[in-house]
């Protein structure tokens, strides 16, 4: 992997600074009270400079879970397994160390975060455009095509609504070592029925072979 160069970190810290004070404000005021003129000006930069960086106001916000759009598609290309087991233990693994894109995580920020995301419906048409480029980047690492599209979607959703389920009860005032047991035996059902309903995604070929 190629280090980054100085001007690129640069540009990093640039995009990540300015993101984490628009989220601060956000979190504190609401989307719709804070304008895009008093996140530049919070952050010291002019507004036709913040908008080089960040095209539209919701994008100061997704870019928290920008890196996260390409993970499935990640995992199947860096696995050596197939695409399914590979998700399923990929997936797991969040929930064994509360990683937020879960939802097993009960950090006030991480909370405070989720009812901004979830709860500004500028901000939820967003997501829903983030989620189909995830779509479109796993169906690439599936090899493409109309049964690498169909799987996409199905796992994209379930990965959703696995985080969506476990951040709706911590939301509720439940801790995360109650719901932790359950979380898991949703993931392992579920991934259980993507397994089942795309084998050719969850069976090496001595597995189809001999199936």
């Amino acid at each position: 992997m190629t280090t980054p160069g100085l001007r690129e970190r640069k540009k990093q810290r640039m995009y990540q600074d300015v993101s984490d004070i628009a989220i601060r404000m956000f979190m504190e005021k609401g989307f719709d009270a804070v304008s895009v003129a008093e996140v530049a000006a919070a952050a010291g930069i002019s507004k036709p400079t913040l908008f080089r960086y960040f095209p539209a106001k919701e994008d100061l916000v997704l870019h928290r879970i920008a890196d996260h759009q390409d993970e499935a598609a990640r995992v199947v290309v860096e696995a050596e397994d197939v695409p399914i087991r590979a998700l399923r233990r990929h997936f797991l693994d969040g929930l064994a160390r509360c990683d937020p894109v879960t939802g097993l995580n009960e950090h006030p920020n991480v909370l405070a975060f989720h009812s901004l995301l979830y709860g500004t419906p500028a901000l939820v048409a967003r997501v829903y455009g983030y989620q189909e480029q995830a779509e479109d980047t796993l169906a690439e690492a599936l090899g493409g095509g109309l049964d690498a599209r169909l799987a996409a979607g199905q796992i994209v959703a379930v990965r959703r609504i696995l985080a969506m389920e476990n951040w709706r009860r911590i939301a509720d005032g439940e801790r995360v070592e109650d719901v932790r047991a359950d979380a898991v035996a949703a993931a392992e059902r579920a991934f259980g029925l993507l397994a089942a309903g795309l084998p050719h995604f969850s069976q090496d070929e001595t597995e189809t072979e001999t199936g």
